[in-house]
C-alpha cells in the first residue's frame, strides 16, 4: 500500500474517484461469515450467496480466503472491492515476511488490515462497503483468535464466536445457543455449518446448502499446523447431517420447551 500510495494512489480501493451518485450503486455484495474458536485453533466459514439488490447475483462465490499460513479473510460487503482487497492483503503479509524474514503477529495482520478497511472509507460512504472477519491462529498464544471490523476500520476482539455480514444477526443467535468452551474441532465445524443454516433460513441474501447444485458453505480450519480448507466431500457430509436433522424438526426442536 506504501509503495502504490507513492506512485500510483488511484489503484488503491479508497482513492477512486466516482462519478456524482444518483441513488445507489447495485454492485453484487456476499454475506455471510462466521467464526468459531475451538481448543485447537478457530474455524472461519462463509455461505456462497452473492446477491445484487433482489437478484441472486453468484451462487458459488468464495467468500474465505487465507491470509497466510496461519490467518485467514472472510469477506462481507461489495464483493469485488473486497477481493481486491484480500489480495492486497496477502501480499502485503508476504512481502513482510520476504523482507523481514519472520512473519508480522497476529495482532499486526489485524491491525494492517484495519488500515485497509479505513482506506475504503470513501467507498462505503457511497454504498461500497467492506466488512470482513479476520480470524487465525496465534502461534505466540497457542490458541485462536477472532477479529471483527466496521466500516471506519474500528476492530474487536471477539470471545468464542463471531459473525458479519446480513444474516449474522441471525448466525450469531444460533451460536449463541450452541458455543461451549473446548468444543472439538468436529463439533466446531458442525456449528459454523448450523448457523450459517439458520441465518439462510431467515435472511434472503445468504445461501444455504444447495444439494442439487452440489454447493456448499467454506469452511477452513486453522490450527498450530497451519490453514486447511474443507474439501466439498466434508463439507457436504455436515451439511447433509444438518439437513437430515431438520427435516425432522424444520423449526428447530421444539418440543423440549413445550
Amino acid at each position: 500500500m506504501d509503495f502504490l500510495s507513492d506512485h500510483q494512489p488511484e489503484m488503491l480501493p479508497g482513492r477512486r474517484q466516482l462519478p456524482p451518485i444518483q441513488g445507489v450503486i447495485e454492485a453484487p455484495h456476499g454475506t455471510t461469515i462466521v467464526a468459531v474458536t475451538f481448543a485447537g485453533g478457530v474455524v472461519l466459514a462463509g455461505d456462497r450467496r452473492a446477491t445484487m439488490g433482489n437478484v441472486i447475483a453468484q451462487r458459488d462465490i468464495e467468500k474465505v480466503f487465507p491470509a497466510d499460513e496461519y490467518s485467514a479473510v472472510g469477506i462481507a460487503g461489495t464483493a469485488g472491492l473486497a477481493v481486491e482487497m484480500v489480495k492486497l492483503f496477502q501480499l502485503e503479509l508476504e512481502h513482510f515476511e520476504k523482507v523481514e524474514g519472520t512473519t508480522l503477529s497476529l495482532e499486526g495482520k489485524a491491525n494492517r488490515l484495519s488500515t485497509m478497511i479505513r482506506s475504503n472509507l470513501g467507498m462505503a460512504m457511497q454504498g461500497l462497503a467492506v466488512v470482513p472477519l479476520f480470524a487465525g491462529f496465534d502461534v505466540d498464544r497457542d490458541r485462536g483468535r477472532i477479529f471483527s471490523y466496521d466500516v471506519t476500520g474500528g476492530r474487536s476482539e471477539e470471545q468464542g464466536f463471531a459473525a458479519t455480514g446480513s444474516g449474522s444477526i441471525f448466525a450469531r443467535s444460533a451460536m449463541k445457543k450452541l458455543y461451549a468452551k473446548n468444543l472439538t474441532e468436529d463439533q466446531a465445524t458442525t456449528l459454523v455449518v448450523q448457523a450459517l443454516y439458520d441465518a439462510a433460513d431467515d435472511d434472503s441474501a445468504t445461501g444455504g446448502p444447495d444439494v442439487a447444485r452440489r454447493i456448499y458453505p467454506i469452511v477452513t480450519v486453522i490450527t498450530e499446523d497451519g490453514f486447511r480448507r474443507l474439501t466439498d466431500q466434508e463439507s457436504s457430509e455436515t451439511a447433509a447431517a444438518i439437513l437430515e436433522r431438520r427435516l425432522e424438526q424444520p423449526d428447530g426442536p421444539r418440543a423440549a420447551l413445550l
